[in-house]
């Protein structure tokens, strides 16, 4: 049994003593254990190698590690797979972390949060939080511009709502919790206050702290809903883009993939949403790590398709941070790369209300005061939105396909020692997502060359990606050497393996373009759907819920 390690220590099995039972192992640590710090601090990782003579059961079920905390005496229980335990400090100001590991912090530190930006999204709802970071602007004022709940096709216009007022307020709704999760990641506009010295940073806890939202409910409070749902909240988006100044959807839900993606009904709102310059950011799914993975919207060619990866707990150190074992991967059938890009998506701080289903069912990863811990692409999909509403406030005449290539182009993809891929494109598209160098990247033309949206939806011509497949069942794009989906030695990049600024890809991003569809193309007629194409009457729910990484 191994756990990670941030500060390098090997300890020796002088530091366990057996218990009166001498069934059980316990560890005292000390502060020569622990290097210079006699303690622990909040969301800091310590590592020790546990070596048996002989060999154990294999069943982590046997195995707990019991932590006492100094202060309340309090003794916790950690399971191993299931990542920390949510610190209850019974404070509102946390560092949420995922800001620093895009760099949007500094952007925030420069006056870049998203200001004057409007992103819809499309999940199971909103629901107030006690502080109103959620409502309100950092710089103050209400930032919901509208809730419509697609289920029942009603609109509460915020421009007349008093969120002050209670009986108003609780028209707000998402008896799930994951849309409120996902909304506070873009834009809680709480300030960050450091672990240590409990000092406010200058950052917030959201990405976007003053991004203005339109909240669609069209999952209910199961997280469950169906494409006709979904579809009237896409067309509602549509419908009021230049009213609420909508630039960006975000979409962290997913279904199979049952057609080709211009025969899907949903796709197709996608990319009428695109059509009408919308940015739509969607998770690549939580049913990874095989290849051809990709969730329905998240096959869609044009859109910014997000997969996850996680810090592995030591915030501070790059070098052991992974791709998500749940991460959904590529190609898509049609041979696109997907994800694009990947972000942060392990163990994400959010805010969720505690009453709600998910907390519900999953206790252990609340505070009891709001804050939920939650893993997924769902939530890294949520940070790549945030980073689109930066990169329009700074430039707001892009259009989708140019703020697709800036954030392609921002991407730091992982290395290994020979400066090769260590990670499959199918895996992670260009990389980590930077925010810093996507609101400042001048890129054009890199995503999106050879599509043609409106003779897609008019369907005189459909697309197909640069992917290929060799005899042995591989996937590669010929002149990205390393692009092969290999990853039979697992995820962890520890092994220095870091992540790469200014990467030079081969033939630029020519993986993020498509050219006519043929008949017979690669793989794709060994594979068939029932009827040909979804119906309007599928379901569709936020990505399934896997454990914190």
């Amino acid at each position: 049994m191994q756990f990670s390690t941030s500060n390098g220590l090997q300890l020796d099995t002088s530091a366990l003593t057996p218990s009166s039972d001498s069934t059980h192992m316990y560890l005292t640590l000390t502060p020569a254990m622990l290097g210079t710090d006699a303690s622990l601090a909040a969301n800091h990782t310590f590592s020790y190698d546990l070596f048996f003579q002989n060999v154990p059961s294999t069943a982590s079920t046997q195995y707990q590690l019991k932590l006492t905390f100094a202060g309340d005496a309090s003794v916790k229980e950690y399971t191993d797979g299931q990542g920390t335990l949510l610190p209850n400090d019974n404070s509102v100001y946390r560092d949420t972390f995922y800001l620093g590991m895009v760099n949007a912090d500094i952007l925030q530190q420069q006056g870049i949060t998203g200001l004057g930006v409007t992103v819809a999204v499309i999940d199971t709802g909103l629901r107030a939080d006690p502080e109103w970071s959620i409502q309100y602007l950092a710089q103050g004022g209400n930032r919901i511009k509208a809730f419509y709940n697609a289920i029942d096709d009603t609109l509460i216009d915020t421009a007349v709502f008093d969120l002050n007022d209670a009986e108003q307020g609780s028209l707000l709704q998402d008896g799930h919790g994951h849309g409120t999760h996902i909304s506070s990641i873009i834009a809680r506009s709480l300030p960050e206050q450091d672990i240590n010295t409990g000092e406010f940073t200058g950052a917030y806890n959201g990405i976007a702290p003053n991004v203005n939202l339109v909240s669609v409910k069209a999952l209910d409070s199961n997280g469950q809903g169906t494409y006709a749902n979904v579809i009237r909240g896409i067309d509602f988006v549509i419908a009021n883009k230049d009213l609420y100044n909508i630039r960006v959807l975000n979409m962290s839900l997913s279904a199979g993939v049952q057609s080709h993606y211009w025969d899907d009904f949903l796709n197709q709102a996608v990319m009428r949403a695109w059509q009408a310059g919308i940015v739509v950011v969607a998770s690549a799914g939580n049913s990874g790590p095989d290849a051809m993975t990709i969730g329905v919207p998240g096959n869609v060619p044009y859109v910014v398709t997000v997969g996850a990866v996680s810090d592995n707990y030591s915030v501070t150190n790059n070098s052991d941070d992974f791709l998500a074992t749940f991460s959904a991967a590529g190609p898509t059938y049609e041979g696109f790369v997907k994800p694009e890009l990947v972000a942060p998506g392990g163990h994400i701080l959010g805010y969720m209300p505690p009453g709600a289903f998910i907390p519900g069912n999953y206790p252990n990863f609340s505070d009891g005061q709001g804050w939920f811990m939650m893993s997924g692409t769902s939530q890294a999909a949520a940070v790549v939105s945030g980073v689109v509403a930066l990169v329009l406030e700074q430039d707001p005449t892009l259009t989708p396909d140019e703020v697709k290539c800036r954030l392609i182009s921002a991407g730091n993809p992982v290395l290994n020692a020979q400066g090769e891929l260590a990670v499959s494109v199918f895996q992670q598209g260009s990389g980590l997502i930077d925010a810093y160098e996507a609101v400042y990247s001048s890129a054009t033309a890199c995503a999106n060359q050879g599509l043609d949206i409106d003779a897609d939806l008019a369907g005189t011509s459909h697309f197909g990606g640069r992917a290929n497949q060799d005899a042995n069942g591989n996937y590669y794009i010929d002149g990205i050497e390393g692009s092969g989906y290999l990853w039979a030695d697992g995820y962890l990049w520890a092994d220095g393996y870091l992540w790469a600024d200014g990467y030079l890809w081969a033939d630029g991003y020519l993986w993020a373009d498509g050219y006519l569809w043929a008949d017979g193309y690669l793989w794709a007629d060994g594979y068939l759907w029932v009827d040909g194409n979804i119906q309007a009457s599928g379901s569709i729910q936020p990505n399934v819920w896997v454990g914190q990484e």
